[in-house]
Formats: C-alpha cells, sequence, structure tokens
C-alpha cells in the first residue's frame, strides 16, 4: 500500500485523522481490557465499569487498573503509529514520520534525561504555586467541580502508585512509565506539533500549542501550569534534534524519577520527612540553582543540536520539524 502522499493532506486534517485513530484504538483497547479482565480475573462487566470510581472495591483492581491504563495507552500510541502508514508517500519509510533527522549523537538521550532530574526543584515549586491556585469569583462553581476532579485523580493515581513489592514498581514503571513516554510523545509531539508547525510556518507556535493540549487534555487544572512548562520542554527537544527518541527519553524520565522516589519513601529508604505526595516547594536555594542548570542545559542541548544533528533525511518534507 502506498498511502497518501504526506504532502496531499492539510495539517489540520493528518490531526483529525489522528483523533479518529486514536479513539478506534483507544475502543480496541477497552475492548481488549475487558475481555482479558472476565477470562483471566473473573471480573462482570459491572465490575468492570466501577474501575474509574473505585477500584479499590473490585476484586484484583491494582492489576486490572494497570492492564486497562497500559492498554488504553497502548491504543493511543498505536494510532499515532498507524497515520504515518496511511499517509507516507511511495519509497518513503514510515519511520521518517516521526524521526526526519537521525539520532545525531547517542548522549542526546542522557542529556534529556538529565535536564529533567536537574529541573524537579524548579517543577516542585511550580506544583505548589498552581495547586494553591484560585479561579475569580464568578468561575467558583467551576473552581470547585475542577478541584473534585483534581482530588478524585489523586486518589486514583495514590492507589494506583502503591508499591507493595518490587514486582509492582516493575508494572508500574512499565505502564507509567514506558508506556506514556511513547504513546503520548508520538502523539503530540510526533504527529500534533509537527503538523502545527507546518500548518502555521512557525515552531514557537507549534510547539505551544502542543504543550498547551498536551496539558490540558490531562483534565488536571490544577496542575495545568508545570505540565505545560513540561510540554514545552518536550516539544524544543523535539524540534532541536527532529528525533521523536529524544522527547521520549525526558518523558520516561519524568516519570519513572517520580515513581522510583515514591517506591523509596513507601518502603523508608528516603527521610521520613520526605514525601513525594506533597504539593511543596522545595527549598529556594535549590530552586534557584535548578533554574539556573535547567537553563544552561537547555542552552547546550540546543546549540549542540543544531551542530551536530546529521542532515534531514527527507530534506523535501515540509512536515520535517523546523529549525
Amino acid at each position: 500500500m502506498k498511502g497518501l502522499p504526506t504532502r496531499s493532506l492539510h495539517p489540520l486534517l493528518q490531526i483529525l485523522l489522528l483523533v479518529g485513530l486514536a479513539v478506534a484504538g483507544l475502543c480496541l483497547a477497552s475492548l481488549l481490557a475487558l475481555v482479558l479482565a472476565s477470562s483471566v480475573f473473573g471480573l462482570s462487566v459491572a465490575q468492570f465499569g466501577q474501575l474509574a470510581a473505585a477500584p479499590e472495591r473490585v476484586p484484583h483492581g491494582w492489576a486490572v487498573s494497570m492492564l486497562l491504563q497500559g492498554l488504553s495507552l497502548a491504543g493511543l500510541g498505536l494510532g499515532a503509529a498507524v497515520l504515518p502508514l496511511v499517509l507516507r508517500a511511495a519509497n518513503r519509510p514510515a519511520e521518517r514520520y516521526f524521526a526526519p533527522r537521525p539520532l545525531g549523537q547517542a548522549w542526546w538521550l542522557g542529556a534529556a534525561a538529565l535536564l529533567i532530574i536537574v529541573s524537579v526543584p524548579v517543577q516542585s515549586a511550580l506544583v505548589a504555586w498552581n495547586a494553591n491556585a484560585h479561579f475569580p469569583a464568578f468561575l467558583h462553581d467551576f473552581e470547585q467541580w475542577a478541584r473534585s476532579k483534581e482530588d478524585q485523580a489523586a486518589g486514583l493515581t495514590k492507589f494506583l502508585t502503591e508499591f507493595t513489592s518490587p514486582a509492582r514498581l516493575l508494572v508500574g514503571l512499565l505502564v507509567i512509565a514506558v508506556t506514556p513516554a511513547v504513546a503520548e510523545e508520538l502523539v503530540f509531539r510526533g504527529v500534533i506539533q509537527r503538523n502545527l508547525v507546518r500548518w502555521f510556518g512557525s515552531r514557537h507556535v507549534g510547539v505551544w500549542l502542543a504543550a498547551a493540549l498536551f496539558s490540558a487534555v490531562h483534565m488536571q487544572f490544577f496542575g495545568f501550569v508545570p505540565r505545560f512548562l513540561l510540554g514545552l520542554v518536550l516539544g524544543y527537544l523535539y524540534e532541536w534534534s527532529g528525533n521523536i527518541l529524544v522527547p521520549m527519553a525526558a518523558h520516561f524520565t519524568q516519570n519513572a524519577f517520580q515513581l522510583i522516589l515514591l517506591y523509596l519513601a513507601q518502603h523508608r529508604h528516603l527521610s521520613a520527612s520526605f514525601d513525594p505526595d506533597a504539593n511543596q516547594a522545595l527549598p529556594w536555594p535549590s530552586v534557584l540553582l535548578s533554574t539556573v542548570l535547567s537553563a544552561a542545559l537547555l542552552y547546550t542541548l540546543h546549540q549542540r543540536m543544531a551542530a551536530d544533528a546529521p542532515p534531514l533525511a527527507v530534506a523535501a518534507d515540509p512536515a520535517a520539524p523546523l529549525r
């Protein structure tokens, strides 16, 4: 199947096609999760429907919730992965849709991961500020609704991240770190951002809009700002490198680092006063140092990626990231 040439389809249509494929992938994933939950764990359809509201009341709730979460993310990523197969032009490998440039240097992946770890104190300050933000008086009802949704999401997250054994931690790393790093980067950077860049003819507009969508889709309004900032970092890493593996490495580190800290705290390997779940900013000297180091790392990555990147694999592809 030769498919449709990428340049023949408007960027907006490519994004809409992604939405359709992602919805189809999510539906297939939910159906597969239901079949497995019934055949492996003996759950009824009614019990399966209770997972989102009260997974702790469902038999094998943790395992089935992880199964559903993992398959849903995989279905989302599959929808994005199928898109270039539909669009690919003759004699053009589909993987170039997501990586128009080969990986310039292997250390880029480590540097992207290091950037995330170094920026943790800055993130803590943003998380603390955003968690305590208040909407204007005329949005009071919306604020109450948003906080209730936030509390519900926090309860589900706390349930899923109760790692009572190393085996549970490994499952958590696979489902909460590896799978979203691949699936969400394919969707938000690999498809949405690249098409917004092409549509508006500006890498900055594309990166900022994709970051806003990335944060908004998570439906956690009191965590919008730090997730938006993360989306910006991931977006620019993709633009500068032209290779989807770079933001994937950073995204994986973001999630995996938090899970490992949680596991260490739960098993009393960290100070009793340290609570990874608390929305508290780290001391201001560490936030200031983190800001300086993060800015320096970003600048270094920008300069080195521009200098070390190989030529574009498909120079004529207008959907390739802008330099």
